[in-house]
């Protein structure tokens, strides 16, 4: 089933072009990766396909929620918080899952929401297919890693059982093997029936993602793009709760 859809998708400004063109289809199980380089639009697309960021140009369909990973200066963790404080707030902002939607959110989400009580932080690692990450569930939001912060925003969105999961520059700071368990985890996270589209500086060989490049070398540079307030998250307890858009 097609999660996302975006055809001809584009950004302008008065400043020129973030980005344009842009022909994208993610299904359900499939793991997409949107590359290029500096300056690209790459954050703005991902969170244009989520529903938090508008566009100007083409059109954009999207089926059920979506939910946001690590998207630096948009969504990281609290610092101030444990990496199971994490959960457990999520979780109890969150609550249980309303009898009517059981059919649609995945197991593992309603066993982790169902599990805060007792061992959230091992229910929602294992209900997001990453029992082999050395996360540390005493470890605080500052002190993570960036592969640790990729995690910790994985899990938490896979909470809310979307259809979509997107999260930003997978890649940064990591080192080689790292790149390949980050690669191997999201193929993961997809096989459990989630859409998840990425942005990276490049696919690691041998991943299974999808890979869409965008920017142009031939248009002009553009200059950094300012988020507006309305158009960042919502507020922390109804992130997760995105209604689906068309444009």
């Amino acid at each position: 089933m097609e999660i996302v859809e975006a055809s001809g998708l584009g950004l302008r400004t008065r400043r020129g072009w973030v980005y344009r063109d842009v022909d994208l289809t993610a299904g359900a199980g499939e793991l997409h990766a949107v590359t290029g380089p500096p300056g690209s639009g790459r954050t703005s697309l991902l969170l244009a396909l989520a529903g938090r960021f508008p566009h100007t140009d083409g059109e954009l369909r999207r089926r059920g929620p979506a939910a946001l990973g690590q998207v630096a200066r948009v969504h990281e963790p609290d610092p101030t918080l444990t990496v199971a404080e994490h959960i457990q707030e999520r979780l109890l902002l969150l609550g249980p899952v309303p009898r009517r939607r059981r059919q649609l959110v995945p197991v593992a989400a309603v066993r982790a929401r169902r599990a805060y009580r007792r061992d959230a932080f091992a229910a929602a690692i294992a209900g997001a297919g990453f029992t082999d990450t050395p996360l540390d569930p005493d470890r605080y939001g500052r002190d993570l890693t960036p592969v640790e912060r990729q995690v910790l925003g994985l899990v938490l969105a896979s909470l809310s059982g979307p259809n979509l999961i997107v999260a930003d520059d997978v890649d940064a700071g990591s080192d080689a093997p790292e790149r390949q368990w980050m690669w191997a985890a999201l193929s993961r996270l997809a096989d459990q029936g989630y859409a998840v589209v990425v942005s990276a500086r490049a696919v690691e060989p041998g991943s299974t993602a999808i890979t869409h490049r965008i920017g142009d070398p031939t248009l002009p540079a553009r200059t950094e793009l300012t988020l507006p307030p309305a158009a960042l998250v919502a507020p922390r307890a109804a992130q997760d709760q995105i209604p689906e858009v068309t444009a």
